[in-house]
């Protein structure tokens, strides 16, 4: 039957049995909008008839803040009212910059675009944003995010997607898309990656039935453009992938639309990526699908390559026949029960993350944001003034403008430079009112006239001249001239101009100003000034008038490998370095914790528990200076070293640096001044790269970056050929683990017994043992074990002659030692610890290591711990353990050399 998914009994799914009928289960896959700002017979009718599940809403759909989450409310009523087990989703393109669906100047902020974002250097800035952005479209009734922008720019000059995305480098486009994820993650939003594979390097063709394609090979896009999809797939924070339309054509793979491919989609993204999320179709309305397969047979390839949820857009007969097309795909035996059934279970896993009836038919609107609005106001005004950049050394820019007393100049290309698709993505004001207003504002600081016109393909005309040879300040403004190259022509002609009146003895300064694209000028010297806003908001044209008339200073930076190549060349530089000063760089080091957090893999995520009291031992035994590299005016920190110094080690315990500063010498900096700290000790016999006591870095970690790490320590002076492996553990459900079969009768039969000791009185025999055979700073954990004995504990493992075997320290959930082991601070978990297994070579020791850790688990169930971190197992001795059930947490390599060296 058409109207019915029917199997056999013995298939069992989790889904309500309304999901059964074909009806239904089809409608929850399509994702629909219309034109009008209130709700027509026909989006009433796709929701109640034919059962829609997710809505798209553009700039035409929405007047207000308000109007939008009156807007919302009624949609999520009437989906309600028609049986809908659960909300629908509402999805909006809100990437900032100048693609915006929703529009308020009283309510709703607006917010540089990623790639502005980028050039602060600020991936905190990045977090903040992105998650403002989110709260303000979760106030209107906004469930999903089309966003954040994941493509890496690999062909940066030419590519329409531009100041989308974050720049040209896969790693700081990775960074940010992390940042950014969090932030949208953290306002209760769902968020969508986009566009998977990448639209950042495609080939046009050239007329409106030709797809763009992707000519990369599949090893150059996993190398480049695939780094940021799947980073973000990693971090378990992308709720879903926007499939793009583009083509793919490479020897391995021939794609005309990429959502419509199961190599791009099922293969790719779901078997090589990983990605277990919800996977939405490019608009299927668009023409060059239509005209070439049809929309009927799109939707079945949309399906059956893969996606989840299709998307068409607004045309309500193209929608009916979708609708139609999904079920004689179903009829056909093309889509079979199991594909839907699959799709609907993470649609619904989707929207249980996202949404709920009492949030979709209760939005806040203006009660919220009218109480938000101060404060994002205030972070966009610091994002647009932190984004402007000068990438070429400015020549005396604000004293010309300032002192002069003749009239500015301001001409401006008339080039519509947003790429207008099948949904409008963007409603900004016209760029004729835009740099209208712009030149009020600063004519207004000025108390002169700033005189302003167009320019187009035309080139110079007379009306320009005229306003040439009566200014001393010429003001142009391009937008993507590296694509409309009369811009760059006309730029030229007009440079050469003033540099001829110059000579003349006239008082000519030009100021480019690139209002999109920042690779317009960039490495064009000839250029006086050259200054980027990377959009031409009203926010982005007042951001530039502060920076020209000295309100601000201009400190970003050029994205990507632009702004690599320039830190080569101060890649040697010094910073000041000074040492930690606790009132004052406190919250300059937690804010810097999670910088380096949000920018790191998830093998990580334990920095998200570090604290700057994590590093200070206060510890009468151990020596400790800590160093910084900070911004003196700001109090932020760049940078942070950590030392120890106990028995003749010194102990190199943390080294990090702001992730936006990196490649500037700041670590150099701060490792050679914390070197030379600890050589200057008396008595130094060693020094030490790694800690167990406070147990952020054991040494150095072991993950995807681990040869530039230690190829970066052995530049910096240390032997890191013989490290000692030391690793990190876990029990992860501590509840279903039981001791594996024969392990206590194994302990039994080698007359292996065991003791909990408490207190400091006790520990006389441990401590030699420690001593013995362990580093200082383990002497000292323990030492602190000991004093903690309220909350932690010595298991001690004897012989039948009553000599020590092993010792290993236990920690009930949130002992006062977890400040000092991130990994045992709860993250909504009780963890239990157990740290620092001692148990010297000899025949019983991998069983004696095993009983320690049996007699610890026992001892951490007994606590009520949920789940159990074992901390600083040496070398190979993690291998029985694994074989206990325990799974590698994290692993690193301590180095240790003299101290002249």
């Amino acid at each position: 039957m058409a109207n019915s998914i029917s199997g056999s009994s013995a298939d069992k799914f989790e889904l309500d049995p309304l999901w059964q009928n074909l009806d239904w289960a089809i409608g929850q896959m399509l994702l629909m909008g219309w034109d009008g700002t209130q709700v027509t017979p026909q989006i009433r009718s796709l929701i109640e008839d034919h059962h829609l599940g997710s809505i798209i809403l553009t700039a035409k759909n929405l007047k207000s803040a308000h109007h939008t989450a009156m807007l919302v409310q009624e949609l999520q009523m009437i989906a309600k009212n028609s049986g809908h087990p659960q909300p629908l989703l509402i999805a909006v393109d809100q990437e900032n910059g100048g693609v915006n669906s929703l529009f308020d100047e009283d309510y709703v902020c607006q917010f540089p675009s990623a790639m502005a974002i980028a050039a602060t250097g600020s991936l905190e800035l990045s977090y903040e944003v992105n998650k403002a952005t989110a709260t303000e479209i979760a106030a209107c009734g906004v469930n999903l995010m089309l966003g954040p922008v994941l493509d890496v720019l690999n062909n940066a000059r030419y590519q329409v997607i531009g100041v989308r995305a974050s720049g040209d480098d896969p790693q700081e486009v990775s960074q940010y898309g992390l940042a950014a994820l969090s932030g949208i993650r953290d306002a209760g939003v769902a968020s969508c990656g986009k566009h998977f594979p990448s639209y950042g390097n495609l080939d046009f063709l050239g007329s409106n039935l030709d797809v763009p394609i992707i000519t990369q090979t599949l090893e150059e896009l996993s190398l480049s453009a695939l780094v940021p999809f799947r980073n973000a797939i990693s971090s378990g924070k992308l709720d879903g992938m926007f499939i793009g339309g583009c083509g793919i054509s490479n020897p391995s793979m021939n794609v005309s639309h990429a959502c419509l491919s199961d190599q791009v989609v099922d293969d790719l993204l779901r078997n090589e990526l990983g990605f277990k999320g919800v996977a939405i179709s490019e608009c299927l309305e668009m023409e060059a699908l239509s005209q070439d397969l049809g929309v009927q047979n799109g939707v079945v390839m949309a399906v059956e390559a893969g996606c989840d949820i299709v998307l068409l857009c607004r045309a309500y007969d193209v929608q009916l026949e979708a609708i139609k097309g999904l079920k004689l795909g179903y009829e056909n035996g093309i889509i079979t029960k199991e594909r839907i059934f699959t799709s609907l279970r993470r649609i619904f896993h989707l929207k249980s993350t996202c949404t709920s009836w009492a949030k979709a038919l209760n939005p806040p609107g203006i009660n919220l944001l009218s109480q938000i609005r101060p404060s994002h106001l205030a972070l966009s005004r610091r994002a647009y003034d932190d984004s402007i950049t000068i990438p070429l050394p400015a020549s005396s820019l604000t004293k010309s403008l300032l002192e002069s007393k003749n009239d500015a100049s301001m001409i401006h290309t008339m080039h519509d430079r947003w790429s207008h698709q099948i949904r409008e993505r963007s409603a900004i004001m016209s760029g004729e009112g835009v740099f209208r207003e712009f030149g009020k504002t600063l004519a207004r600081y000025r108390n002169e006239k700033l005189l302003h016109t167009s320019y187009t393909a035309n080139g110079v005309r007379p009306v320009h001249e005229n306003l040439i040879n009566r200014a001393s300040c010429i003001i142009i403004f391009t937008a993507d001239a590296n694509r409309n190259l009369y811009q760059a022509g006309f730029t030229k002609h007009v440079d050469m101009m003033c540099s001829m009146l110059r000579s003349r003895g006239q008082k000519k300064q030009l100021i480019v100003v690139a209002v999109s694209s920042p690779y317009d000028f960039a490495m064009d010297k000839s250029i006086g000034t050259y200054i980027c806003t990377y959009d031409f908001t009203e926010n982005a044209m007042a951001a530039l008038v502060r920076a020209l008339v000295g309100d601000s200073n201009p400190v970003g930076t050029m994205p990507g490998t632009l702004r690599k190549s320039k830190k080569v060349l101060k890649s040697r530089q010094h910073w000041l370095v000074e040492e930690f000063d606790s009132n004052r760089d406190r919250k300059g080091l937690n804010d810097l914790i999670r910088a380096v957090h949000r920018a790191s893999d998830q093998d990580f995520r334990y920095l998200q528990t570090t604290t700057s009291d994590t590093f200070v031992l206060d510890n009468p035994n151990i020596i400790e200076t800590h160093f910084v590299v900070r911004n003196s005016s700001t109090q932020a920190l760049y940078g942070f070293v950590a030392t120890y110094f106990i028995q003749n080690v010194g102990i190199l315990g943390a080294l990090i640096v702001d992730p936006t500063k990196r490649n500037l010498s700041i670590g150099r900096s701060l490792h050679r001044r914390a070197l030379r700290s600890l050589t200057q000790q008396r008595g130094i016999k060693k020094v030490q790269l790694g800690s167990s006591f406070p147990a952020l870095f054991l040494g150095i970690p072991l993950d995807i970056e681990v040869t530039t790490t230690k190829e970066w320590f052995s530049n910096s002076g240390w032997d890191t050929q013989f490290p000692r492996r030391l690793t990190n553990m876990v029990i992860q459900d501590l509840s279903a683990w039981y001791a594996p079969e024969g392990l206590s009768q194994s302990i039994q039969r080698a007359n292996i017994s065991f003791d909990l000791i408490y207190g400091v009185e006790s520990g006389d025999t441990v401590m030699h043992h420690v001593r013995t055979h362990a580093n200082p700073e383990v002497l000292e954990l323990y030492r602190t074990a000991l004093e903690e004995s309220k909350a932690c504990g010595i298991v001690r493992a004897k012989d039948a002659g009553g000599n020590l075997l092993g010792t290993i320290i236990i920690c009930r959930p949130n002992s006062p030692l977890a400040r000092y082991v991130p990994p045992l601070v709860s993250l909504g978990q009780d963890i239990g610890g157990l740290l620092a297994p001692i148990v010297p070579p000899a025949p019983l020791s991998t069983l004696v290591l095993q009983g320690l850790a049996l007699m610890g688990l026992r001892q951490n169930k007994g606590h009520k711990a949920t789940k159990s971190v074992l901390s600083w197992v040496v070398d190979d001795a993690f291998e029985p353990l694994v074989a206990m059930g325990f799974d590698i947490l994290q692993t690193f390599e301590e180095i240790t050399n003299s101290p002249e060296m």
